[in-house]
């Protein structure tokens, strides 16, 4: 079974955003960029499954700016990717439209499993899989807790609202990853300087044809408001009394 691995490389979680003066969206000049962590967890399952040997290949996609091959899909590889694939894009592409171009792929390389991280952290959107999912018509388990592969048998266990739900799908299928799913390994030197020499077959938007035009415009970015200093309070008959100010107490 090949896996494809979709990942994004987005602004790294331990940098503060910056919005840029003209409000138009987060400032990423000069700023560490890196592999979104839900996507980490991705590749760290795919991986997995073909340690245990219930895939054959993993194959790593990115859909971005060309630096993405020095960072995100050289980690990748480091990670255990088999090889990658750069579908270079200057303008950030909306999640419809990744979905697409991910469509395409999975046309050319005839996955029996695609693993990917539930949402990215730069937009949150949690669309990507279940779009690709509508788009291909497969069996798609989110927020995946757990998966155990046998066969064209995918059993994956979600987290819900209400505690953990357990689906059987059919290969070809989507996945996507919740946190609780495994612990990404850490990409050693020693396996950076291997991954080099793993294969990135490079491409465009334009290659598939595909319209990725963005169908959502951005009005204004802002800063969350700061948080206000708290006050003290001499007894509890006080902070009552400013509890009903607020009208949190009666």
């Amino acid at each position: 079974m090949k896996i494809i691995v979709p990942v994004k490389r987005v602004l790294d979680y331990n940098v503060k955003p910056r919005v840029k003066a003209d409000g138009t969206g987060v400032d990423l000049a000069n700023v560490k960029m890196s592999m979104n962590p839900f996507d980490e967890i991705a590749i760290e399952e795919a991986v997995r499954l073909k340690e245990k040997g219930a895939a054959t290949e993993v194959v790593v996609v990115t859909i971005g700016v060309p630096k993405a091959e020095t960072d995100v899909l050289l980690t990748a590889r480091a990670m255990g990717a088999d090889r990658a694939i750069l579908i270079v894009s200057e303008d950030e592409v909306e999640p419809l439209g990744v979905a697409k171009l991910l469509k395409a792929v999975c046309d050319e390389e005839q996955p029996g499993l695609v693993i990917l991280g539930k949402q990215a952290i730069d937009d949150d959107s949690n669309q990507t899989g279940q779009m690709l999912a509508a788009l291909l018509g497969w069996p798609q388990g989110t927020f995946a807790n757990k998966v155990e592969v046998t066969g064209e048998r995918i059993v994956v266990t979600r987290e819900v609202d209400g505690g953990l739900e357990t689906v059987d799908l059919k290969a070809p299928a989507i996945v996507t990853t919740d946190l609780r799913l495994n612990e990404p390994r850490y990409a050693t030197l020693p396996n950076i300087m291997k991954a080099k020499s793993k294969p990135v077959a490079k491409k465009t938007v334009a290659d598939y044809g595909i319209d990725v035009a963005p169908r959502l415009k951005t009005l204004k970015v802002v800063e969350p408001a700061k948080r206000q200093a708290g006050v003290k309070v001499a007894d509890v008959d006080e902070l009552i009394g400013k509890l009903k100010v607020l009208g949190v107490a009666k």
